[in-house]
């Protein structure tokens, strides 16, 4: 499950091309002013003329006829519509389910504009007619709630890795007799994606043939044709790498725009879906800003970008695979760096862009404080726009109640005010940089040398963990692996992370940063770390995550999953990791001067304390648990004792998602 928060920096909404209205009370003996400015009208008007669905209609319903006097227009007008949104609905839900839906047009709304048009037509009447009190009432309230919400109230996005694309493109040019797709160089790939892009007619034949998995990523694409940018927001393409990635979506998007446009006779409702490309691993963020550029230097892309979203670009980048691909400090720099070249590769294009970061709530995964995180992006980042994800349980934490729900939008409004207005200092001094070059491929190859290249660590990591056991429990959306192997590559990041953090150890957060740290100060530079945590809000927020990692681990409670379910064998791996914990905490304190872990925050010192005596007991009943689950993997009763230890496991040491 995950929410998926996005900000815009603005003093009016500006969605629809929609001002927000007042609702402020008159002044005594001053002369009534409409919510809506005579200019705003005018402008919706006109927009709304152009429209002929239902124009008539409506303006027929308003005019007072005999057969039914005393029943009031507005009456007549306002049920019609809700009729229409019944309608509208019900033709949304046969569209997601798949199931055959020939409906009029006249039926049922296919835009927000087609059901702002009546209820502007009774708020114009209204005022026109001296009832200006009613007009600025709950009719005024449910235009804005539509101009900012539209008929969806939240826009869902659609998600799919790069590789289906290419097997779908590969289905595609052998039907066609054209060669194979995912054979061709990258070159070769954008010549043709860029011809049948300007192309006008579609590529897909209606009488092709194709795999189950490839009709299902054509059907998405038909579906989202169907419902258009009105009900969905972006596409966003897992594993991206090449600009032929984001071309090849933007292609089967435009097919199958075409072919349901042709079967309905008339345009599809809303616009294309911006396509942004979401960059995970550390080799594919170190090219993301030459992939922009390339993306950028196609004159169809850019010109498509600047008519259909605005000149606006959306990118998103992943703290999950990069986390586990290289440990969380090489990552942190490696986003860092990424986002700085993204955000140069569009301003010499002269594109506007919006980063959308693909957090979840525990560190390893990117998550912490969300002021702090703004705080520190790299300067120009955050310009008046930002897209987060919220995952897990820290949706129910951050936005289940509604004061907590409010508190938390008033946290990134004011981070993202701030980080436009005043952007974070970038690092003061060029040797900075260098430095944490120096730090960050000490710290990934101390932690691939552990992960990836020591071939007992696999075994270890699920002897030490519950991650086996996470598979048969139904508490994740999606399975533990892409793909059926036993590497830690094909593992997603979700369970890799939690596993850890059931253990108490939260390995993937802190695994290789002590011996970049100790690697910096035994050169030498023990007071240019201490100065860069003082005036680098990103390193001094990275340092700070880490240190609150750390406070929660439990060396104790890790040695003890060890010694009850590790083989003998390897048990030796998990004291020299101990050992490596203890060595992190000792230079995270140097560097950030305290005298112990969170002495900068006493009050989540407390917090942490206090959860103690609750989060102990339950350890020590889910390594019980595990030892008995694996002599007996097919007992239900273990298997729903080990769900509940997992459970408060999990709300004790927050964070997890």
């Amino acid at each position: 499950m995950a929410l998926i928060f996005s900000y815009k920096s603005s003093h009016r909404s500006t969605q629809n091309g929609n001002a927000s209205a007042s609702n402020a009370s008159p002044s005594s003996g001053m002369q009534r002013v409409p919510s809506f400015s005579s200019v705003q009208l005018t402008a919706q008007r006109k927009k709304f003329a152009e429209s002929m669905i239902g124009r008539s209609s409506f303006h027929k319903l308003l005019e007072p006829t005999p057969v039914q006097p005393a029943i009031a227009p507005y009456r007549i007008v306002l049920g019609n519509v809700k009729d229409k949104l019944l309608k509208t609905r019900r033709r949304l839900e046969l569209l997601l389910e798949d199931i055959p839906c020939e409906t009029d047009p006249w039926d049922h709304f296919e835009t927000a504009d087609q059901l702002l048009e009546p209820l502007l037509l009774c708020y114009d009447s209204l005022q026109s007619c001296g009832s200006g009190f009613l007009a600025d009432g709950r009719l005024a309230d449910l235009i804005r709630r539509v101009s900012t919400f539209g008929m969806v109230l939240i826009k869902l996005d659609l998600r799919q890795e790069s590789g289906r694309h290419a097997e779908a493109l590969d289905a595609i040019t052998k039907f066609l007799d054209i060669g194979t797709y995912s054979e061709w160089d990258e070159e070769k790939k954008l010549e043709f994606l860029t011809r049948e892009l300007k192309g006008k007619r579609p590529l897909i034949p209606s009488s092709i043939e194709v795999p189950p998995e490839v009709k299902e990523v054509l059907d998405t694409f038909r579906v989202a044709a169907e419902l258009g940018s009105d009900s969905l927001g972006a596409y966003v393409i897992s594993m991206a790498s090449n600009a032929s990635d984001v071309l090849a979506v933007e292609l089967l998007q435009k097919d199958a725009r075409l072919s349901v446009s042709g079967e309905l006779g008339r345009p599809c409702p809303g616009g294309t879906l911006r396509v942004a490309p979401l960059f995970e691993t550390v080799k594919d963020l170190r090219e993301a800003g030459s992939v922009i550029r390339k993306l950028l230097s196609i004159d169809w892309y850019k010109e498509h970008v600047i008519k259909n979203h605005n000149g606006h670009q959306e990118v998103m980048v992943g703290y999950s695979d990069s986390g586990k691909d290289a440990g969380r400090f090489t990552a942190a720099w490696e986003l860092y760096k990424a986002q700085e070249d993204v955000v140069s590769a569009c301003n010499e294009f002269g594109i506007k862009v919006t980063l959308f970061h693909g957090r979840g709530g525990s560190v390893g995964r990117g998550g912490g404080p969300t002021y702090l995180a703004i705080q520190s992006q790299p300067p120009g980042s955050v310009m008046g726009t930002l897209r987060s994800t919220e995952q897990g349980e820290m949706v129910q934490a951050k936005f289940g109640l509604p004061n907590t729900a409010v508190r938390q939008l008033e946290i990134y409004t004011t981070a993202v005010l701030l980080a436009t207005l005043r952007p974070p200092l970038p690092p003061r001094e060029l040797k900075w940089r260098s430095l944490m070059e120096e730090i960050s491929k000490v710290s990934c190859q101390n932690y691939r040398s552990t992960v990836y290249e020591n071939p007992e660590f696999i075994t270890y990591f699920q002897e030490a963990t519950p991650q086996a056991e996470l598979g048969y429990l139904n508490i994740g959306s999606r399975p533990t692996r892409r793909k059926a192997s036993t590497g830690i590559g094909h593992l997603r990041a979700i369970p890799w992370v939690f596993a850890w953090t059931q253990t108490r150890f939260v390995l993937p957060a802190w695994l290789g940063v002590g011996a970049g740290l100790q690697y910096a100060c035994e050169k030498g530079h023990t007071e240019d770390l201490k100065a860069m945590y003082q005036e680098w809000p990103f390193f001094q927020s990275t340092i700070d995550l880490i240190e609150m990692i750390i406070g929660k681990a439990d060396a104790s409670i890790a040695k003890h999953y060890d010694e009850v379910l590790v083989s003998e064998s390897r048990q030796k791996i998990g004291d020299d990791l101990r050992k490596e914990l203890s060595s992190t905490e000792k230079y995270v304190l140097v560097v950030s001067g305290h005298d112990k872990l969170s002495d900068n925050n006493k009050s989540l010192r407390r917090l942490i304390e206090g959860r103690l005596p609750y989060l102990n007991p339950m350890n020590m009943l889910q390594v019980e648990i595990l030892k008995r689950l694996r002599r007996d993997d097919d007992n239900v009763k273990l298997r729903d004792a080990l769900l509940i230890t997992i459970n408060g496991i999990a709300a004790g040491m927050r964070n997890t998602g």
